[in-house]
């Protein structure tokens, strides 16, 4: 099949997935696509959002739409790593002998959704960290594979603060987008209540398997992005570091450490699901810039000054956007 097939294959694939999980989902149309964008370049999703805002609705009709496993970690200050992961057990069989059989943990699943993931513990919340990064989990001298495509969506309350664990910088890092997931208007909290309170409640049809999600993912890496689309993308994450060369003054006034490279690979994977979504073949300089902000925002660490003047991610990203320039001048 001809790239160009493919890359309409995938843009018919994607709106269909987006239209039936509007079936379900109401507006959050920027949330909807970003967690796809995550999903097919087969990054994680961290989203952020007071309760009700349907989050976990929202991956819950992913993975139906998707025809995918689901499996739902409540995340709380007593949850413990192997209540994650699993563990072995001692199992005797018929004939008294003794052995030890792994039970897994409900991280062995395709679409995982770890809710409200700051209430656990740091050593909880490391448990997440090899299986997001590398697939895999190990339970004592074990190693098992993570079933195929696998999707971590989180979720955390950034208002209710009692009793939480922010992520540390380096769990931070494994989220390829963080999502905001903000508040929905007049007409659409009253389709929200039309939706929810009656009788039948709406539900969305399966769109593709998992084969085709892996096809599809495996196509996203293949899309080309030009080497000045990777530069613009390096220079974007350089300025974000205070004592870069590229860095605006308002990022050396209120920042305190920039991006990691994840943060460049976030803008080129995410640029390349965005033109994908266009049936383009090539990474464009708007591609980076749409991306910015998701993939940018959990990576910019303000200092005291920018936290005592109410100074948010957002707001430096978008200076950074204004004030680097798509072509670097000699």
């Amino acid at each position: 099949m001809k790239v160009e097939e493919r890359a309409e294959r995938f843009q018919q694939a994607h709106a269909r997935l987006q239209a039936e999980i509007g079936k379900v989902i109401v507006g959050q149309r920027e949330v909807v696509e970003d967690t796809l964008v995550c999903f097919f370049a087969r990054g994680h999703a961290l989203l952020e959002g007071v309760p009700g805002l349907g989050k976990t609705m929202l991956v819950r009709t992913m993975a139906s739409a998707c025809d995918l496993a689901f499996s739902r970690i409540q995340f709380t200050p007593d949850l413990m790593p192997a209540d994650i992961v699993g563990t072995d057990i001692v199992h005797e069989d018929e004939g008294g002998k003794r052995s030890f059989e792994f039970r897994p943990g409900p991280i062995h699943s395709q679409i995982v959704l770890a809710d409200e993931i700051n209430r656990a513990t740091p050593k909880t919340q490391s448990a997440l960290l090899e299986a997001m990064q590398e697939a895999t989990v190990t339970v004592g001298r074990k190693t098992y594979r993570m079933p195929q495509p696998f999707f971590v969506m989180a979720t955390q309350n950034p208002i209710e603060m009692e009793g939480t664990y922010p992520l540390p910088e380096a769990q931070l890092d494994r989220f390829l987008l963080k999502v905001r997931v903000i508040l929905p208007g007049k007409e659409e909290m009253k389709e929200i209540l039309a939706r929810t309170t009656d009788a039948r409640q709406p539900e969305a049809a399966k769109v593709i398997d998992a084969g085709e999600a892996e096809e599809y993912r495996a196509f996203i890496r293949e899309l080309l992005c030009a080497g000045n689309i990777k530069d613009y993308a390096v220079r974007l994450v350089l300025a974000t570091h205070p004592e870069s060369a590229y860095a605006p003054e308002i990022v050396k006034k209120v920042v305190r450490y920039g991006s990691s490279p994840r943060g460049a690979q976030a803008l080129t994977l995410a640029g390349k699901v965005y033109a994908a979504m266009d049936a383009r073949l090539q990474v464009a300089f708007e591609d980076v810039r749409r991306a910015a902000y998701p993939a940018l925002r959990h990576r910019v660490l303000l200092n005291f000054e920018g936290q005592a003047e109410g100074m948010t991610s957002d707001r430096v990203i978008a200076a950074v956007l204004e004030q680097t320039p798509e072509l670097e001048t000699a």
